[in-house]
């Protein structure tokens, strides 16, 4: 039973990293129709800028804060400006493909700048053990765990409580009405934009410690987080936690109680299971949408 709740706290760290990731996809999705396939590489290029900061001589904590600042520059205004606005549209197709063109030319610039070799990443809450009821879990899993908890909640409550979040969702239920009743809608997407930034370099704070700073650090994770965010529900933010989650800790439990080879096919195959019967997500829900 010891091994069974280890197992379940460090795939709920990871889980709620992938939430992270999930969560921009919905919130993008949700505001603009965007769905964006370099979502890996925006949460890779910030770990490398932490690691070229830190190089510098800044502390951790200092260079993730000068890297969200970057990484909403460049990774939500820039993103948005040079490749959603001029292809959005054309439709749904030019978008996809631009957005994977991206992410390759992102994982090949960095590892052209930095090499092919992981870069070892410090840790925000150590590797110490902490023993609660017989089980022993990590500083590490405990505040991976927490930490993305606080950011995720905490922009659902920003997206759900406050003025400039419902006038969020009023862009994503209807553009045309949202405008009809005076909402900038082009500075509602930008914050969508600005947000996922700051979720993308959030996950490579919390990633990079345990899988390593490498140039395709952020392949699998782009792809478990759009997975968990379609099991979970598209239409859904609460859906992408949910999905980040249930990968996470199905992804531990496979690979120790049936083989390490399927850990990384859990999530293609919990996403093949919840489509044939959940078509929508296990929390989302059939939408007319106009944009």
């Amino acid at each position: 039973m010891s091994d069974f709740l280890q197992l379940l706290f460090s795939g709920l760290a990871t889980g709620s990293i992938y939430a992270l990731a999930a969560l921009g996809f919905t919130l993008l999705w949700q505001a603009s129709g965007t769905v964006n396939f370099a979502t890996g590489e925006f949460v890779m290029l910030p770990a490398f800028s932490m690691l070229g900061l830190m190089s510098l001589g800044l502390p951790l904590l200092a260079s993730f804060a000068v890297t969200l600042v970057l990484s909403v520059i460049f990774l939500g205004w820039g993103f948005k400006r040079v490749i959603v606005d001029p292809l959005i549209r054309f439709g749904m197709m030019p978008l996809i493909v631009a957005t994977i063109g991206l992410s390759m030319m992102m994982r090949n610039g960095v590892r052209a700048g930095f090499s092919a070799e992981a870069h070892p990443f410090p840790g925000l809450f150590g590797d110490h053990l902490f023993n609660i009821a017989g089980v022993n879990v990590s500083s590490g899993d405990l505040g991976t765990f927490a930490f993305a908890m606080i950011i995720v909640f905490a922009v659902q409550a920003f997206v759900q409580k406050t003025v400039t979040g419902r006038a969020m969702q009023a862009v994503a239920q209807n553009t045309e009405s949202a405008t009809v009743l005076g909402i900038n809608v082009k500075r509602m997407v930008f914050y969508t934009f600005a947000i996922n930034a700051i979720l993308a370099t959030a996950a490579a704070l919390l990633v990079s410690p345990v899988y390593l700073a490498k140039f395709d650090m952020g392949f699998g994770l782009g792809f478990k987080a759009f997975l968990a965010a379609i099991i979970g529900g598209f239409s859904n933010s609460r859906g992408a936690l949910l999905g980040g989650l249930i990968i996470g800790v199905s992804e531990n439990l496979a690979g120790a109680y049936v083989s390490a080879a399927y850990k990384d096919g859990v999530a293609l195959a919990l996403f093949m299971v919840v489509i044939l019967f959940k078509p929508n997500g296990l929390l989302g829900k059939a939408e007319e949408r106009k944009v």
